[in-house]
């Protein structure tokens, strides 16, 4: 009797522990499958340098069919691009991402048209891009080009001393063109002189100023490009002509789309600003006018970035699609104009600080404030609107100053991401306006010669000494 009740326990007791290592183990395998599926990780660094950004968020989260990211590399060199690949694909069940070992899948390897280690693509299933490099910019980059068909130009004005796409100096565009071909455009020069000569015996400036305008015997007629899905006017320095802008109005009328930037014609130094009124005067029917000001900020905030009263730094904005996502973000626009914009046919973008001023001052060097006479802020410098003429309709986006995108100023804070969103929002790409991949950023130490010296004092002259000290001390004490 004894014994079976013994047994009877003993088998009670195994069942028990069978259940409960049953249990145990359905848990971790649950916890693991979630784990897997939902992995989720916590960047604590200060510039958040492991988080992706929102654009990337939002293009791989609204990702309607299977994109394959494949990554050829050593196996050894996996983990690196696991780094970040990985947290693409715990974004979207439908993103996937391979890596494949060169050496070991020859065969995949060149049938992909791999010819290095650590090359990249992106399959869409209809286009295939290759990323560059291994960053989120260029994943993210390669990832929108292989989702968007189609070719999309950006074509910029030239002929009247506009800023050149291929400047790589301060006032260039330069760095505007790589943001852009790196988001899936394609950037050119156009002109508009339409078949004018320059003038005989005329100065240089004078050559180049009647833009459009027909030669005596009879030009071509100047006409915007049919393949332009952007056109952009940067800050021309002399005044178009008639018949260019008649081209410019136009290309808009029928559909088109064109971001107008145009700075304060100042009169400092050699070379001076000219007015544009027959250009201003279509932006005013289109309800934005340019004042004829200069943008002064007395907030004080921009010497904090180094910027200068000339520099207005912005930091409210509306609802409008374009600046939505860049709230409480920084930018800054040297040399802006103030915008007027009519109620009804146009929308404002952005405005300067209350603490500002708009000086109709544009002769002098020295920055005088008249509270009394200049317009207090907040002043607008930009806005968006639409123009419908016989069923078709046109976007414009008019800026105050095209040296905000300047080689100089265009990776300051929210630059590059606003000059992108306009370019997004014109091209009827509205699903790609977000903020875009953060750069890395530089922190590096820098020191001054005073302060390498007193580093390699006291840790190469300096705790020797001490550890010296202190054991001729307990020597001393030991004696």
């Amino acid at each position: 009797m004894q014994a079976e009740w013994m047994k009877t326990r003993q088998t009670k007791y195994t069942l028990y522990a069978t259940v409960y290592l049953l249990v145990i183990v359905a848990v971790l395998g649950a916890a693991n499958w979630l784990a897997n599926r939902h992995n989720k990780s916590i960047d604590s660094t200060s510039n958040k340098k492991f988080s992706l950004s929102d654009q990337t968020v939002k293009v791989v989260k609204e990702l309607k069919k299977d994109v394959t990211i494949t990554n050829y590399d050593k196996t050894s060199a996996f983990a690196t691009a696991r780094d970040l690949l990985d947290r693409y694909a715990n974004l979207s069940t439908k993103l996937h991402v391979v890596y494949v070992d060169p050496d070991k899948k020859p065969q995949v390897a060149k049938a992909a048209g791999v010819r290095a280690y650590g090359e990249t693509y992106v399959d869409s299933g209809t286009k295939k891009e290759q990323a560059k490099s291994l960053t989120e910019e260029e994943i993210t980059g390669a990832l929108i080009r292989s989702l968007k068909s189609g070719e999309r130009n950006a074509c910029f004005v030239s002929g009247s001393g506009e800023h050149s796409l291929d400047d790589a100096g301060r006032s260039g565009y330069a760095n505007a063109k790589e943001a852009l071909e790196k988001n899936n455009y394609k950037t050119k020069t156009v002109s508009l002189l339409g078949g004018a000569k320059p003038v005989e015996g005329a100065p240089p400036a004078a050559a180049i100023q009647p833009l459009g305008a027909a030669t005596p015997g009879g030009g071509a007629k100047p006409e915007v490009p049919s393949d332009c899905t952007i056109l952009v006017v940067g800050g021309p320095r002399y005044a178009y002509m008639q018949p260019s802008v008649d081209a410019i109005q136009a290309y808009v009328n029928n559909g088109g789309r064109a971001l107008i930037m145009l700075d304060p014609s100042l009169k400092i130094g050699r070379e001076e600003m000219q007015e544009n009124p027959a250009l201003e005067k279509v932006m005013d029917s289109w309800g934005v006018t340019f004042e004829k000001t200069l943008a002064i900020d007395a907030s004080g905030i921009g010497q904090i970035f180094g910027l200068s009263e000339v520099i207005p730094l912005v930091t409210s904005y509306e609802s409008h699609p374009i600046v939505r996502d860049l709230k409480e973000t920084a930018t800054a626009f040297p040399l802006a104009r103030t915008l007027e914009v009519k109620a009804g046919s146009a929308e404002k973008l952005f405005s300067t600080s209350d603490n500002s001023y708009a000086t109709t001052n544009l002769t002098s060097a020295e920055i005088r404030i008249d509270p009394k006479k200049d317009k207090k802020g907040p002043l607008t410098l930009g806005a968006a609107g639409t123009v419908k003429v016989a069923g078709k309709e046109g976007r414009f986006v008019a800026v105050g100053s095209s040296n905000f995108i300047s080689n100089n100023i265009l990776r300051f804070n929210g630059n590059r991401d606003l000059f992108l969103n306009m370019m997004n929002w014109l091209s009827s790409d509205e699903d790609l306006i977000s903020i875009r991949p953060k750069e890395p950023e530089d922190r590096r130490l820098s020191l001054s010669r005073r302060q390498m010296s007193t580093i390699f004092s006291s840790s190469v002259i300096g705790l020797p000494l001490v550890v010296v000290a202190l054991g001729l001390m307990v020597w001393w004490k030991r004696r």
